[in-house]
């Protein structure tokens, strides 16, 4: 067992467009893994990539069956759900980026199909291995009311999705694994400005627990802003997913704060700051390694795309 710990991992990545080209790079600087080689349809790209690390480029990945242990899939949403369940059918384990698929329906094949031939499917919610939220993730209890604002200029690409499975599903992710009670009901508005998909969105999420969640993603804006804010019984908590920083406001009762008002105590909190898409990658190939479940299963994945999918409908 020993042996098969330390042996080396065969990867390949299929789309290197924007992301999947940073999965290439951290594979290739990876200690026991082998960048097999990487897949596009794009030529001139594939040229590009082999140039900076050295690897075999593939015009179709089909061609990577049989030469890989595991995946990851980097392609335009509307392929993952077909290229994931190639490989999951062939034996290969797949980190596919988010969301897990277009449809609920597709993500569940991908499950099935995961669990038919006892490999890893894990998806790619970046923000999870942000060092800032896994500080969060263990200062949270009960949480009340949750507010995020994911916003950022126009940008061409990802733009095959609307703004929730483009932007406004690395919040879902986040708020579902703080929560951790069912949805009880959602409203939502959005509408497009310079795509065809809805480009701006708010939704409003309530859950069993009693918490409220206000989730607000643009693709159309000047300012860029990645923030959440956590309200729970006498604590604020406030995590800048870009800089990787986290505040706590805590609420001090009066007969310890010599007042006759509460006072609000600010804390920072320390956070160890990282390259989240290495740690996640780190983590997917040791759970390749070991065959323990990975901390953003397909599970997970699904239930992110689920809720984003009501929202979708509500707008």
């Amino acid at each position: 067992m020993g042996k098969d710990i330390d042996r080396v991992i065969r990867v390949g990545v299929v789309g290197v467009g924007h992301l999947g080209q940073h999965h290439a790079r951290i594979y290739s600087e990876m200690e026991g893994v082998e960048l097999v080689g990487v897949a596009d349809t794009d030529s001139q790209r594939l040229r590009e990539i082999i140039s900076q690390f050295k690897t075999t480029p593939f015009p179709d990945h089909r061609e990577l069956f049989g030469k890989v242990d595991a995946v990851s899939v980097a392609v335009p949403t509307t392929f993952h759900y077909r290229v994931a369940k190639e490989f999951l059918d062939r034996g290969v384990d797949v980190l596919v980026e988010k969301p897990i698929a277009e449809t609920v329906a597709e993500a569940d094949d991908l499950l099935r199909a995961a669990q038919r031939r006892d490999r890893i499917l894990q998806v790619g919610h970046i923000e999870r291995f942000n060092g800032a939220v896994q500080v969060l993730s263990r200062l949270v209890e009960e949480p009340r009311f949750i507010e995020c604002h994911r916003l950022g200029p126009f940008a061409a690409r990802g733009t095959d999705v609307d703004v929730v499975l483009d932007l406004m599903i690395h919040d879902i992710d986040i708020i579902l694994s703080l929560v951790n009670s069912p949805v009880k009901q959602v409203n939502a508005v959005g509408v497009p400005v310079i795509s065809e998909q809805v480009d701006i969105a708010n939704a409003r999420i309530q859950f069993e627990s009693g918490c409220v969640a206000n989730v607000t993603a643009s693709r159309v804006s000047a300012e860029r802003l990645r923030k959440i804010r956590i309200f729970q019984k006498d604590t604020y908590i406030s995590l800048d997913y870009a800089h990787q920083e986290v505040v706590l406001y805590r609420r001090i009762p009066p007969e310890y704060g010599g007042s006759r008002l509460p006072q609000i105590v600010k804390e920072e909190v320390p956070v160890e700051k990282r390259e989240p898409l290495r740690a996640e990658l780190v983590s997917f190939i040791d759970c390749v390694r070991t065959r323990r479940p990975p901390l953003v299963s397909g599970k997970e994945g699904r239930q992110a795309l689920a809720v984003a999918a009501e929202i979708i409908k509500k707008i």
